[in-house]
């Protein structure tokens, strides 16, 4: 059963949210048990602090104790000040209101996190792939959630270039998981590539998920919201996670995807302040490469943004930016990378094609943000010196091939199809 409600053009109130938390997670999976709830971090757009507020009155008044994990996958861990801040606790609040919850990280970078739950077979991954991968992939996940009863996963949903649509059990894959299990489907995705994955709700990596999804046993409940670029709660769903995240991922087609009759020479998207390194920020291209013509040029801008990938960085800056064909003609040079990080790079290189030596990608792209010049240069893309950028010389100019998008990185940008 899934309770919720939401449109484009509804703003959600606090009393409509909790009366749908209260209808949609019956009280007998969290009273008197122990409950963690899964958040994302701060590179999604979310109120969260007035959703953690909510779930705290009503399910944190009822449990024995109510926990919160921010589900990293791979991102930097968090202090335990900025998971507060994240979450907009006081350090009043959290003597008083969250005195029985205890705040904490997903530490993917300590092997001593995980707890192997299975495998999925050789079988199940070439059915489920299309015979694109036939091997056995062992999952593992975080072994505290074993601790609790019930695991609460509260994040939005928006177009995504792994799994379609994020959300809902992407919060316990890669949210919560180990690597092994992480690197296989996001190169699984871009073997099939970002433009025939993102913005679908039915895709190879979303049906993955929700099979290693099934291998868990403790309860899992979600609260799944849609939520405007502004930061307005346009709806929320909540229940069975796989139900509830569909739900939302209807309403985030209506709200997150935005069609154009033709593509543009050049596009500006400019990332938001919580995109502040280029592992998060490739989402610009992964938004709006659609819309671009080849040959075209697409402009990720970003003064913040000061370095490739704090986590990532040096294997990055090793192998650079290319397309999908460009490593599948070369699998013994890149045996050594994480399959995560070849992903990441051709996701953001986008599409094109590499024979006989010689690689040519479907569209330029090209950094004006705070990272060097020879940086970019050595890592296969373009340059641009953000001081030099006059915004409004990009604003208003359709009818001249040339798109701004503010805001970028979670509205995703299509063609309109062709009857």
């Amino acid at each position: 059963m899934v309770i919720g409600n939401g449109s484009p053009d509804t703003e959600l109130s606090q009393n409509e949210v909790k009366e749908i938390i209260d209808a949609g997670i019956p009280m007998k999976l969290y009273a008197g048990k122990r409950v963690l709830a899964l958040t994302p971090d701060a590179t999604r757009t979310c109120p969260l602090p007035e959703m953690i507020r909510a779930v705290n009155a009503i399910i944190g008044a009822r449990s024995a104790a109510l926990d919160y994990m921010v589900a990293l996958g791979t991102h930097t861990p968090l202090s335990g000040e900025e998971i507060l801040q994240l979450y907009g606790i006081s350090d009043y609040q959290r003597s008083r209101e969250f005195a029985k919850s205890r705040f904490l990280n997903h530490r993917w970078d300590q092997p001593a996190t995980f707890q192997r739950i299975g495998f999925l077979t050789e079988s199940e991954v070439e059915e489920i792939s299309g015979g694109l991968m036939r091997e056995t992939v062992p999952i593992d996940i975080n072994r505290s959630i074993f601790d609790y009863d019930l695991i609460l996963v509260l994040g939005p949903v928006f177009p995504h270039e792994v799994v379609g649509f994020s959300g809902g059990a992407k919060y316990l894959f890669p949210g919560i998981s180990g690597g092994e299990f992480l690197h296989f489907f996001h190169w699984l995705s871009a073997v099939i590539t970002c433009a025939k994955t993102i913005g679908r709700k039915k895709t190879p990596v979303r049906d993955i998920i929700h099979r290693a999804l099934s291998r868990i046993e403790v309860p899992v409940a979600c609260l799944a919201m849609v939520v405007s670029q502004e930061n307005r709660l346009r709806g929320l769903y909540a229940g069975d996670i796989v139900k509830a995240w569909s739900a939302a991922a209807d309403l985030s087609a209506e709200l997150h995807i935005v069609k154009k009759e033709k593509p543009f020479r050049i596009v500006l998207g400019r990332a938001p302040e919580m995109y502040d390194e280029l592992w998060v920020a490739g989402k610009v291209m992964y938004k709006l490469e659609q819309v671009v013509a080849e040959g075209g040029r697409l402009i990720i801008y970003g003064p913040h943004i000061g370095q490739v990938s704090r986590t990532w960085g040096s294997l990055i800056e090793k192998i650079g930016y290319h397309v999908r064909d460009y490593f599948l003609a070369q699998p013994d040079r890149f045996k050594e990378i994480p399959r995560g990080v070849l992903a990441h790079s051709t996701h953001v290189r986008g599409g094109g094609s590499y024979n006989n030596g010689v690689e040519k990608p479907l569209v330029e792209v090209v950094l004006a943000t705070g990272i060097p010049e020879d940086t970019c240069r050595r890592i296969n893309l373009g340059y641009m010196n953000p001081a030099d950028i006059d915004i409004q010389e990009y604003q208003n100019r359709e009818a001249d091939g040339i798109l701004f998008v503010d805001h970028a990185g979670e509205t995703l940008y299509q063609l309109t199809e062709k009857p």
